[in-house]
């Protein structure tokens, strides 16, 4: 069980669905005094495990000094204060910088990780990132904008190692995104639009590098959506041969012994 007295708790929300929250995630909400959740993108459905009486703040109109005053009000009223991210926080989540602060401030905090969008998109296409003898690596990154990616992570550079690969935070600059895949992965390989996965308005788009543009403008997605791009994609259900050695008969293991030891 999560230990709440005197610690202010961050957790992860999940893509959305409010039964996609950890367990122990809601647990915490269900404890908690003050929730601060961010209301751009924390769908208010998971807020139902609080309780009634429950103080909620919405923390998409809050600057930085207004959450963490927020914060150490609550900590020094005694209050169970819980910090609800959306995805995981370790993710494109902020949270370091308010962690920091509280740090300076001798409030202890604990984090809850969550399901982050990538994953939610993956069980809902039916599909396995790391596929043998197809990928074995899944990047996740973002293009750069408002906020800079260092130059050894450009896009660019990741996209050419032709690993699967899932984009956040870039369908403002999808026709960017668009031309840097073509030059990696050839403009007829499968990509894929997750919008808002797990919720009840979910949309998968599976469509052509080439065609990435047009898809999205046709769908009107323009924010809250992942571009997910790899050979995986293309490896159907009814084509799936590519085994893996864990549960090959012939292959032993700590836990499995097998006639052949080749």
């Amino acid at each position: 069980m999560t230990e709440f007295t005197n610690t202010v708790i961050f957790a992860g929300a999940g893509p959305g669905d409010p039964e996609l929250i950890t367990v122990k995630g809601q647990h915490a909400l269900e404890k908690a005094d003050i929730v601060i959740y961010a209301g751009s993108l924390v769908p208010e459905t998971v807020l139902k495990w609080t309780r009634p009486g429950t103080t909620l703040l919405n923390s998409s109109s809050m600057h930085l000094e207004e959450i963490i005053d927020a914060m150490e009000k609550g900590y020094n009223e005694g209050k169970r204060v819980l910090r609800l991210h959306s995805g995981d926080p370790s993710l494109y989540g902020a949270t370091f910088e308010q962690m920091a602060e509280l740090q300076k401030k001798s409030i202890p905090f604990k984090l809850i990780p969550g399901v982050t969008a990538a994953f939610a998109a993956a069980a809902s296409m039916g599909i396995e990132y790391t596929l043998p003898e197809v990928s074995q690596t899944l990047i996740l990154t973002r293009m750069a904008g408002r906020t800079p990616v260092p130059e050894t992570e450009s896009l660019e550079s990741l996209a050419s190692h032709k690993t699967s690969m899932a984009i956040y935070l870039s369908m403002s600059m999808v026709d960017d995104v668009a031309k840097i895949l073509e030059k990696a992965y050839g403009k007829y390989a499968t990509c894929a639009v997750a919008f808002r996965v797990s919720q009840p308005d979910e949309k998968i788009i599976f469509t052509s590098i080439e065609e990435l543009q047009e898809s999205v403008k046709k769908e009107n997605i323009t924010r809250q959506a992942l571009i997910i791009v790899g050979k995986v994609l293309d490896v159907r259900s009814s084509e799936r041969n590519h085994k893996s050695k864990l549960y090959d008969k012939d292959f032993a293991h700590g836990y499995r012994g097998t006639g052949n030891s080749d």
